[in-house]
């Protein structure tokens, strides 16, 4: 669970793949509400006692990939019990060893020691995030790498339209993209932009475009940063950004958007793995990834000193004129993708029927 998120629906087979072997169940109505089931996950109604104990005689594994942030440690430790009660096997995928929507590590660092001690199997996603669960709590984590995100038409239809771009040997600006989102915890906003407003300014036919969303720079919203604002209007009235400001993108907009980048700059200071980063990949479109968490070891990118600690801005332009002087594509084919995912989803079979044996 959630079977409705991208990351778990693309561990299934290939349709024309498919037998049947493994079937996920639809997402219940999300906790506390009266949504269809499978139109809402979140909060997650299978992360609770309450449900293990009506429901556990009907499933053989409860997998847990997101969906407990909220949730205190004896309440997951209830859930762990009810398993236990009914001999429903946990799985656990070990996406996040540091959550980047909490300043403060303490709470997720409790979900965690109740969840990976507890897990009858676990997963992560690269080497390094299992050579750290190894060394945090003495367990192994089978690493099976992260599937694509964009479907594959569209994977063919932006690579198609990016090599017709290519013979025609430009025509368009570089364009670096740096998405500011609603500004999670784990980013680093400020210095960013002004590293990358000083690297990209003298690189020919090269545009910086920073994407925020509408909470961050109205006043009225929650999320709102006057010091961030004034950055940025003050950078886009001078000419020197390409300022988008909106609500949150759909599917088919992030990866309209995704598709028009050459760069995409992650401004993270901690972190584990990145969905974005592989929506990028799938693109055609480069990473600059920090040197935090283990996003180097999902797939190639252009790396720069950055975490908890450390912020080394001449990284950052080192890395972005590189990708604008050598402009290959670093992401991945449809059919690098398929034979992926045949084998993601052979690795996820193996684990089940290894833990309900």
């Amino acid at each position: 669970m959630p079977a409705g998120h991208v990351y778990v629906r693309h561990l299934e087979p290939l349709p024309d793949d498919a037998d049947g072997a493994v079937r996920r169940l639809a997402d219940p109505p999300a906790r506390g509400t009266t949504t269809p089931a499978g139109a809402s996950w979140w909060p997650p109604a299978m992360l609770d006692a309450a449900w293990v104990e009506a429901h556990g005689a009907t499933i053989d594994v409860l997998h847990v990939h997101f969906g407990f942030d909220a949730l205190e440690p004896a309440e997951l430790q209830q859930v762990v019990d009810a398993l236990r009660r009914h001999g429903v096997p946990l799985v656990y995928t070990v996406h996040d060893l540091r959550n980047p929507h909490h300043v403060d590590r303490t709470a997720h660092d409790a979900q965690l020691d109740v969840l990976v001690p507890a897990a009858d199997a676990l997963v992560t996603l690269t080497p390094g995030a299992a050579e750290e669960i190894r060394r945090r709590w003495g367990r192994e984590a089978v690493v099976v790498p992260h599937p694509h995100v964009v479907p594959f038409e569209t994977m063919r239809k932006v690579r198609s339209m990016r090599e017709v771009g290519r013979r025609a040997h430009g025509g368009r600006p570089f364009r670096v993209g740096l998405h500011l989102k609603s500004l999670r915890a784990s980013m680093a906003a400020e210095r960013v932009v002004a590293t990358l407003v000083d690297t990209v300014a003298p690189l020919p036919d090269a545009v910086l475009q920073v994407d925020v969303h509408r909470d961050v720079l109205e006043p009225t919203f929650v999320r709102h940063d006057a010091s961030l604002t004034r950055l940025l209007r003050t950078h886009a009235d001078a000419g020197r950004i390409d300022l988008r400001v909106h609500d949150y993108f759909s599917d088919d907009d992030l990866f309209d958007y995704l598709a028009s980048l050459d760069v995409s700059v992650l401004p993270y200071r901690f972190g584990t793995h990145s969905g974005w980063l592989e929506a990028c990949r799938d693109l055609g479109t480069t990473v600059v990834a920090p040197s935090c968490g283990y996003y180097a070891q999902q797939g190639p990118v252009r790396t720069y000193v950055h975490d908890e600690d450390h912020y080394v801005a001449t990284s950052l332009t080192d890395a972005v004129r590189s990708a604008w002087a050598d402009r290959r594509d670093l992401g991945t084919t449809v059919e690098q993708r398929r034979r992926q995912r045949r084998e993601v989803a052979a690795a996820h079979e193996r684990i089940y029927r290894g833990v309900t044996a």
